[in-house]
């Protein structure tokens, strides 16, 4: 029997809270859910997850991010897939999983999307729900640039007043790729400060715009942030600027030094830099140069006093076993449902408000 993805879970994290109770009383390190991991399986070649399975306990495989949509498919050991005990996965003669070579960007390098109509990974995820016993945790960011940066924030959360959020950046901030607007990253984040307080009025409005550098991040501050008077604003530029012919590195610096400086005189709101992820590195108009543009805006954050969410380092770290096609939603620079719960755990990491 088939059981929702609701009480999948429910027995999943039960079982996860036993073995963590019994633990300290062995060896054995604690157990952890891990819930929807994405992979694309090519042929019969193996793929990583990002952690090992526990095979002794219930491993989910489908086709959807959200177990509860009609069109999902839920896909069996030993019909369609297998699960080797190393934290590899593969398709099997016969499996109902979508085969990866029939992707029209498989095997392409150097790769000019627009050359290829039709592209993107979407109907090739699979979505992985397992027990595993390895550590990984987001790593908080220093004090003076996590959540007690927040501090007006937090002090209206805390009194039950109304928040206004604005999120700004380009088509990742704009949910490019999330397959339901709840999806999208910062709306993860405004809703799990709506649990953390319940008495407060939260309004998140999206101020991001497809395509879009510091440049026009620049153009369009005034209309999509300054004019709808926010109390926090959350700033994540950098996946145009780094493309070939985008804006260096010292010039993205200033013009989020300039942003910041115009948002904190013209409604005094309290500022959330983000970083961004490396693009796949097969694509044609990428620079290969994400760190530095991770590296300056974490730079301003310090300078500027605001609070950094580390998205470039944890991005790194989770996907470190994994092929950048796991995790993007069009093959090219969007994350897909998963890579939008990175940048929530992201958010989440700084510890505040």
């Amino acid at each position: 029997m088939l059981l929702p993805q609701s009480l999948t879970l429910a027995l999943l994290c039960a079982v996860a809270l036993f073995l963590t109770g019994c633990a300290s009383h062995s060896s054995n390190p604690a157990a952890h859910v891990q819930t929807g991991e994405s992979v694309i399986l090519a042929g019969y070649e193996p793929a990583n997850l990002a952690f090992a399975p526990m095979l002794s306990m219930p491993v989910k495989v489908r086709s959807t991010y959200r177990d509860v949509l009609p069109q999902t498919v839920h896909y069996e050991s030993g019909r369609d897939y297998l699960l080797e005990g190393n934290g590899q996965i593969r398709r099997i003669p016969d499996s109902r999983i979508p085969d990866f070579r029939t992707n029209v960007l498989y095997g392409r390098e150097d790769f000019d999307h627009s050359q290829f109509p039709g592209f993107g990974n979407d109907g090739f995820f699979v979505f992985v729900d397992y027990l595993h016993r390895e550590k990984w945790s987001p790593v908080s960011p220093p004090a003076e640039l996590s959540g007690v940066a927040l501090s007006n924030t937090r002090k209206k959360l805390r009194a039950g007043e109304k928040v206004r959020i604005v999120a700004y950046g380009d088509s990742i901030t704009a949910g490019g790729d999330a397959t339901a607007p709840g999806l999208i990253f910062w709306e993860r984040w405004a809703a799990a400060l709506r649990q953390k307080y319940p008495r407060a009025t939260i309004e998140t409005i999206n101020g991001a715009t497809g395509g879009d550098s510091t440049v026009q991040g620049l153009q369009r501050l005034s209309e999509k942030v300054l004019a709808q008077k926010p109390d926090l604003v959350l700033i994540g530029f950098g996946m145009n600027d780094h493309n070939r012919g985008g804006v260096p590195p010292a010039a993205f610096a200033d013009n989020l030094r300039a942003m910041i400086d115009r948002v904190r005189a013209e409604t005094g709101a309290e500022i959330v830099l983000f970083s961004t992820f490396p693009p796949n590195p097969k694509w044609h108009y990428g620079t290969h140069n994400m760190a530095a543009y991770a590296a300056a805006t974490e730079a301003v954050a310090r300078e500027k006093q605001c609070a950094y969410a580390d998205v470039y380092h944890l991005w790194q770290q989770f996907a470190g076993k994994k092929r950048p096609e796991d995790l993007l939603g069009n093959n090219i620079n969007h994350p897909n449902d998963v890579g939008h719960w990175i940048y929530f755990q992201a958010l989440v990491a700084m510890k505040g408000p």
